[in-house]
């Protein structure tokens, strides 16, 4: 009798093999880490988008500063420098001097050449004062003139009637005549002398108008060699502190080489080159906040003081034309004054430093 076999049953591991495992289930850890990790993405970006959409950033913006070039206005050996680099320096303080020699002489020439004016002057009024004399001198030979044709006029008269009666010879009556001429003469005379002197005197004025213009001319000649010495003191302008001195005693300068600059310690302000894209909402006085990269960890507060009225390129050594070649449009930059609302002396703030610059447009 034939028997059948069983069939074997298939979850039965086979003899030498490993029991097959349960599936493993899902922590639900990691479907809680991962759901927080998408909210606080999705909440930061939206933080940053509200935060995009009420602000303006850049961090093409640095710290400004006023800086004098300190510029001798006359040239000569340089006899002292005063100051070193990174040197404060108050206002009105003693930077660098030249030689003074050449140009006190110069202001010794030309206080000589006023005195020499000067004594001119007094010359020409002294010729005034003797014209005049003179005018008087001749106005008093008129007058004695008269009173001497006066008395002849008288004599004349006496001496026809005396010589109608045949009482004095005819010698006595011609000499009378002629005496009567001689002092009308001098009458003449005297009052030609009187033009002649008016005339000195008009002259003589004249010459002291002129000797006082002299004096004025040779005034102005020592106030300006007295400038020209003063220019050999080069005094600061303001409080600041000195840097780039490129000067030193026994170098012989010209005027208009900048000798060493000052920058002001007073102000300092940030100049943000904002896009023309980013300028529709800005406005002057809006709030702003500055990140300085020497500061990594202070904040500066400040706010917009003005907006310029053309774009950076516009003030470029070579400004672009548009209406040459071809055009290839580029966003242009604007650039924005902001000043901070407090100094912080503690975190000083250089002219050149790199800043970040967020205002608040909305």
């Amino acid at each position: 009798m034939a028997t059948s076999t069983a069939p074997q049953d298939t979850l039965t591991p086979a003899a030498g093999a490993e029991p097959l495992e349960a599936p493993k289930r899902r922590n639900p850890l990691v479907f809680i880490i991962l759901a927080v990790v998408l909210l606080a993405g999705g909440y930061y970006g939206w933080t940053r988008y509200e935060f995009a959409k009420a602000h303006e950033t850049t961090d093409d913006a640095q710290v400004e500063g006023d800086v004098y070039p300190i510029l001798p206005r006359v040239g000569g050996p340089v006899l002292q420098v005063k100051v070193e680099d990174n040197q404060a320096v108050k206002k009105g303080d003693v930077l660098v001097t030249l030689d003074p020699a050449d140009y006190q002489q110069r202001v010794n020439a030309a206080q000589a050449a006023l005195l020499a004016a000067q004594a001119q002057v007094v010359a020409a009024r002294a010729q005034v004062a003797t014209a005049r004399a003179n005018v008087n001198t001749a106005r008093t030979t008129i007058g004695v003139s008269d009173a001497n044709r006066d008395r002849l006029q008288k004599d004349l008269k006496r001496s026809t009637f005396l010589r109608k009666e045949d009482i004095i010879p005819q010698s006595d009556y011609d000499a009378v005549q002629a005496n009567l001429k001689s002092t009308s003469a001098q009458h003449s005379t005297a009052q030609d002398q009187v033009k002649v002197a008016q005339q000195q005197v008009l002259v003589a004025q004249q010459q002291v108008a002129v000797a006082q213009a002299v004096v004025k001319q040779r005034q102005a000649d020592l106030d300006n060699a007295q400038l020209q010495l003063s220019y050999t003191t080069l005094v600061a302008p303001g409080n600041g502190v000195v840097s780039k001195k490129n000067v030193q005693p026994g170098q012989v300068v010209a005027p208009g080489q900048q000798l060493l600059g000052l920058v002001s310690s007073n102000k300092t302000w940030v100049i943000a080159n904002f896009k023309e894209t980013q300028l529709e909402n800005m406005k002057v006085g809006q709030a702003v906040k500055v990140e300085v990269d020497a500061y990594p960890h202070e904040d500066f507060v400040g706010h917009v003081e003005s907006l310029s009225a053309a774009t950076g390129a516009r003030f470029a050594l070579l400004p672009p034309d548009n209406a040459s070649g071809n055009f290839v449009k580029v966003t242009q930059r604007v650039p924005v004054k902001i000043v901070l609302d407090h100094e912080d002396p503690q975190h000083p703030l250089r002219a050149g430093m790199s800043v970040n610059a967020v205002v608040a447009v909305k």
